[in-house]
């Protein structure tokens, strides 16, 4: 099973592994709230595409072909993710505002695929 969560919801055990899946660590949040099992900065969208996305949902669409294209190129990570996620529950740990266009639900959609 495979959650989203924003860091700044308090952890439960319920979630299993929590991976951060942001390039940077959150503001204020520190590790002990946090709870992150493992922080995979590689999964994360390139610096110069999150700028460019600047979580516009206008730009939601193109934003998810071009981390979906970045993605593709991270098979071990994603097999990785995809092996735990079989295992125990794991929940994509995230700290953007907006709960629907962000890069966890991206990578929650590609996990799932068969």
């Amino acid at each position: 099973m495979i959650k989203i969560k924003r860091v700044y919801e308090a952890p439960r055990d319920e979630d299993g592994v929590r991976i951060l899946v942001d390039r940077l660590w959150p503001r204020g949040v520190s590790k002990d709230e946090a709870r992150i099992d493992k922080r995979t900065k590689e999964i994360a969208p390139s610096d110069k595409l999150t700028k460019w996305f600047g979580h516009d949902p206008k730009k939601w669409q193109q934003f998810e072909d071009r981390y979906g294209r970045q993605l593709k190129g991270k098979t071990d990570l994603i097999e990785e993710l995809r092996g735990t996620s079989k295992r125990c529950t794991l929940t994509l740990v995230y700290s953007a505002k907006d709960q629907l266009h962000n890069q966890a639900v991206v990578l929650k959609q590609i996990l799932e695929q068969p």
